[in-house]
C-alpha cells in the first residue's frame, strides 16, 4: 500500500484482489475501490468482509478475468485513478494484461511479482537439500514489456517473510515434500533429514496462522522469505475516441 503512494481519495481498481486483503484496508483509507477477481469464491469472501466493515459504499466486487474483454464485464478507459494487481497476475498473456491494466488507469498503475523462486517453494530448504530450483524471470519481461510499450518503469524489490508449521516431523516432510517436483523426488529421505535437525517448537502453535488455521506445533529454525518486485509505471495509452 505505501508502495502504490496513493492520492487522497483516488479511485483503484485491484485486480486480481482475492478476500479483499488490500482492498478492505484501502476503503478504510477512503478510496473507492473496484476489487475484481476471477473466483466467485473469493468474492463470496470479500462479500462477507465488505458487510463486516460496512463498506458497501466504497468497494464493488467485480468478477473478472484477465483474458475477459474488459469493455464488457469490466472496468472501462481510464474509469480509475490507480489499477494494479498485487501478486495476481496470472495469465499466458502478459502483454495484454500489463495493457489492460494499462489502459484503465488515469494517473498509476503497478503489478507485483515474483522476484526469485516461486512462493511455493523454501529457497533456504532446498539449496541445504541440493534439490533444484527453477527461479521466475516474469517480472523481467514485464519491465522489457513496459519499455517497449513507451512506459517508464520503477521496480522496487522488497521480501516477505513466511512460517510453515506442522505437527509432527511426518507431517513436515508430507508438507514440503510438495516443493520436490520436477526431478528432485529423490531427495525426501534428505528432506526429512533437514527437517529433524531444524525443526524447533512453535511459541504461536495453536494461534490463528495467514489463512486462519491453526499454527502447528513446530516450525523450522528459519524464515521462509520471498522476494518481490515492484513494478510503478505512469499509464502510456491514451483513452480511445
Amino acid at each position: 500500500m505505501k508502495l502504490l503512494a496513493l492520492k487522497p481519495g483516488e479511485s483503484v481498481l485491484d485486480m486480481g484482489c482475492g478476500a479483499g486483503s488490500i482492498a478492505i484496508p484501502l476503503a478504510q483509507a477512503g478510496h473507492s475501490v473496484i476489487a475484481a477477481d476471477f473466483s466467485p469464491a473469493m468474492l463470496g469472501t470479500l462479500d462477507a468482509g465488505i458487510e463486516y466493515y460496512e463498506l458497501e459504499d466504497r468497494i464493488t466486487p467485480l468478477e473478472l478475468a484477465w483474458d475477459d474483454d474488459w469493455d464488457l464485464v469490466g472496468p472501462v478507459t481510464k474509469a480509475v485513478d490507480v489499477a494494479f494487481a498485487s501478486r495476481s497476475v496470472t495469465t499466458t498473456n502478459l502483454k495484454g494484461a500489463l495493457a489492460k491494466l494499462d489502459r484503465t488507469a488515469r494517473r498509476r498503475c503497478a503489478v507485483t511479482m515474483v522476484a526469485n523462486s516461486s512462493p511455493r517453494y523454501d529457497l533456504h530448504l532446498m539449496n541445504a537439500i541440493g534439490a533444484s530450483v527453477t527461479c521466475s524471470n516474469g517480472f523481467v519481461y514485464a519491465f522489457n514489456i513496459l519499455i517497449q510499450m513507451g512506459a517508464l518503469p520503477q521496480v522496487t524489490y522488497f521480501e516477505s517473510p513466511r512460517r510453515d508449521t506442522f505437527d509432527s516431523l511426518e507431517a513436515g516432510v508430507a508438507d514440503f515434500s510438495r516443493m520436490l517436483e520436477h526431478g528432485n523426488e529423490d531427495k525426501v529421505d534428505r528432506l526429512r533429514d533437514y527437517i529433524a535437525q531444524h525443526m524447533i517448537e512453535n511459541p504461536h502453535a495453536g494461534e490463528p496462522g495467514s489463512k486462519g488455521v491453526p499454527q502447528g506445533r513446530y516450525m523450522l529454525d528459519h524464515v521462509r522469505k520471498v522476494r518481490w518486485a515492484f513494478i510503478a509505471w505512469e499509464p502510456v495509452s491514451a483513452p480511445r475516441s
